[in-house]
């Protein structure tokens, strides 16, 4: 074999495997209860269903352009001044094959070959996979609950070197849950740009928040880079649809690397996802995340009086980012034993860095509230003292 050296800094998706065993497991007929998995468990919306078979059924499954249909484009924009009040051109909008490309096609126009850029620790891996792929160094930032798991202003200031040349950050954030306050994500904008850095914001979990809202980079800034995605608060996983908002000088460099890469996003996708802002998906989709809401304040109480530790309280997405180190010395071989001996799937730190990772677990809130219960009971069993 001859497989290209950047492979050996490319780690497997842990959090993958373990679902693959967890399937293994029910095969044989155990009763797994996931909590393993960042995807919502709610069929697609029935409007987001509608539209694509609508499109489906007249045949004309074509191609559109590199940058994507541009009734979704404009659609996305609608969005945009509706949700945030925010004026965003059409133009810079670029629907893509999903979240993932959306980071590659950003990465693609801005990394060079030794290429440093900042990335929190927890954070989620496909960020530095990516980055190495691009022969790009990605630079951790260990970040705590004491900054809420995001980084600060201080600490991006005094971790810019000579070669670094951006910051990578996502609100809400995975693993941890937690989001960037207006100040915050001003002050990362305002150091990053002093410095002639690029500003790259993951912001695929928007729409999904709990007690506050969420704000968009784009608020403070033109310049930033933002990636979104259809397959969270829209719940459309298997569609493969995201977007990214870029400054318009980049565009065209996007258009060609999009070109190259996929040629164009999925076409069926793209009609099925016109629906995705009407008010009547809206209103499912609203539905639903009052439901994730009901589940994480069942999990995160749970996870307590089991013995985890949770300081920073998770605001978005769907994850609980849990200490488990009074439990476990290793949180890979916790995750294991939960697996195996009370039937319950949880994504160990391994998958989110090297900060503390042996100490950490991630629990995802994407199953019925019965089942977190169940999942609850479970591990109460085996982690009572015998």
């Amino acid at each position: 074999m001859n497989i290209a050296s950047r492979m050996a800094q490319i780690a497997p998706f842990h959090v993958m495997e373990l679902m693959a065993r967890a399937q293994a497991l029910e095969a044989e007929g155990r009763s797994i209860i996931h909590l393993e998995v960042g995807e919502p468990d709610f069929a697609t919306a029935e409007p987001i269903l509608e539209a694509g078979q609508r499109f489906l059924s007249g045949g004309h499954v074509h191609y559109t352009a590199a940058l994507g249909l541009q009734q979704l484009r404009e659609a996305s924009s609608g969005h945009y001044f509706s949700r945030y009040g925010l004026e965003i051109s059409p133009a810079r909008i670029v629907v893509t094959a999903g979240a993932s490309g959306a980071l590659l096609l950003a990465l693609g126009v801005l990394v060079n070959p030794g290429d440093e850029w900042l990335l929190p620790d927890p954070g989620y891996p496909c960020n530095r996979h990516f980055m190495r792929l691009l022969e790009g160094r990605p630079v951790s930032l260990a970040v705590n609950a004491a900054s809420n798991y995001q980084p600060t202003a201080t600490q991006v200031a005094a971790s810019w070197g000579n070669r670094t040349k951006g910051l990578l950050v996502a609100s809400p954030a995975n693993p941890t849950g937690t989001l960037l306050d207006p100040e915050t994500m001003a002050e990362l904008t305002d150091v990053v740009a002093r410095r002639g850095g690029t500003l790259l914001v993951d912001e695929i979990y928007h729409g999904l928040s709990y007690g506050v809202d969420a704000v968009s980079a784009l608020a403070i800034s033109d310049d930033t880079f933002v990636i979104n995605s259809f397959s969270k608060y829209f719940g459309m996983t298997g569609w493969r649809l995201g977007w990214l908002v870029a400054p318009d000088c980049y565009v065209r460099e996007i258009e060609k690397l999009a070109q190259n890469l996929y040629i164009a996003p999925s076409t069926v996708a793209q009609h099925a996802a016109l629906a995705a802002f009407e008010p009547a998906t809206k209103a499912i989709l609203e539905a639903r995340r009052h439901e994730f809401s009901l589940r994480r304040d069942i999990l995160l109480p749970g996870l307590r009086e089991l013995g985890f530790k949770i300081a920073a309280e998770p605001r978005g997405a769907f994850y609980v980012y849990a200490d488990s180190s009074a439990l476990a010395a290793d949180s890979d071989e916790l995750a294991r034993q939960l697996l195996t001996e009370a039937g319950v799937a949880a994504t160990p730190g391994l998958d989110f860095g090297s900060n503390d990772p042996q100490g950490h677990m991630r629990f995802a809130y994407t199953i019925e509230r019965s089942r977190i219960e169940e999942g609850l009971a479970r591990m109460a069993a085996l982690l009572a003292p015998k």
